[in-house]
């Protein structure tokens, strides 16, 4: 690539109010993943880790606007610092949704330029907007005019055919030289968006870490966070050798335990937590508080399934709760008799 292609005057442009101060939230950060990352798996995942940035689920901007209570926007206090991700394409809509958002005191907004689902195509949503960077700017420019909090992106290395480097170096440049946004989220794949699922374009397009690596050496003023099939504390170092940060999804969900050790390995905290069952423990008083609210425990318990993932009893600890949390009147006691199994 072209270095004199690089914008100018970055020092004063990096300085823009639409970044976040506290640079160390973006070292490691949870996906928004839909279906998942609701506001029980978020409260659970803060009781591992208090350093470690939490998306929501997306949400679009017709959910939001088409709500007048607003109950997709609800989460609990102790989420923070929390994002909401928001689906969209049109610019005066992200922007009515953008306000409401900033008035429930979420900590930024995130734009969904990489969800690969066919339904995305017909309002040109998610993956599809790679190929209107500019539109993607107008977007960010609109929710940026509206709020002071941060406006960032999540998106892909590229889409289809058009998945080399100049395509993606153009997104990028397009995006920041028309509305100042500096942060972005690069799913080291591209998406395929004929013929596959979003699950499988969660596994099948190669990744390509070195894509990301070569965005940050030529757009430094810029905070470039990764994500795409990160599984262990080690990998996650090597990759913020040369990042700002890193983004894990599905492997958090299936191992929740490994947050255990992100505040002290990521984040330098001398607070280390060791025990998983005093974990879930801990998360009785909001169960509890929950379920006198209506909310069945099977809505709680499914984020926490995984906890004992390699400690013997842990099928045990699995079925029965799978097998239990359903019932309606399930409560408190299905948890304590499903921790029976587990040995300490």
């Amino acid at each position: 690539m072209d270095k004199k292609k690089k914008t100018s005057n970055t020092d004063q442009q990096y300085k823009s109010k639409f970044i976040n101060k506290n640079n160390n939230f973006y070292h490691f950060s949870i996906a928004p993943m839909l279906r998942y990352t609701d506001r029980h798996c978020r409260y659970f995942y803060r009781l591992m880790t208090k350093k470690t940035l939490l998306y929501t689920e997306m949400i679009t901007t017709s959910e939001i606007l088409n709500s007048t209570k607003h109950n997709y926007l609800l989460y609990n206090i102790e989420e923070h610092p929390v994002v909401a991700q928001l689906g969209g394409s049109n610019p005066t809509m992200l922007a009515k949704c953008a306000k409401i958002i900033e008035k429930y005191n979420y900590d930024e907004i995130n734009l969904n330029v990489g969800c690969p689902s066919k339904k995305m195509k017909h309002n040109i949503l998610g993956a599809y907007l790679m190929m209107y960077p500019k539109l993607v700017a107008d977007c960010i420019k609109a929710m940026q005019d509206v709020v002071n909090i941060p406006i960032t992106i999540k998106t892909r290395i590229g889409i289809d055919n058009h998945d080399s480097y100049e395509h993606l170096y153009q997104f990028v440049s397009t995006i920041f030289k028309y509305s100042q946004c500096c942060t972005f989220i690069i799913h080291a794949r591209k998406a395929c968006l004929s013929g596959l699922t979003p699950k499988k374009n969660r596994k099948i397009p190669p990744l390509n870490y070195q894509r990301v690596y070569q965005l940050k050496n030529d757009f430094p003023f810029l905070r470039i966070i990764i994500n795409g099939e990160i599984k262990t504390l080690e990998e996650i170092q090597k990759h913020l050798q040369h990042l700002d940060g890193v983004m894990i999804g599905r492997e958090v969900y299936q191992n929740p335990s490994i947050l255990m050790k992100i505040d002290n390995k990521i984040f330098g905290s001398r607070n280390i937590i060791k025990d998983r069952i005093a974990i879930i423990k801990s998360l009785y008083p909001y169960i509890e508080h929950e379920l006198s609210n209506g909310i069945r425990l099977n809505n709680i318990t499914r984020h926490m399934i995984n906890m004992f993932k390699g400690i013997a009893g842990s099928r045990q600890w699995r079925r029965y709760i799978s097998e239990n949390s359903c019932n309606i009147k399930a409560d408190i006691r299905v948890i304590e008799r499903a921790l029976n199994y587990i040995e300490t």
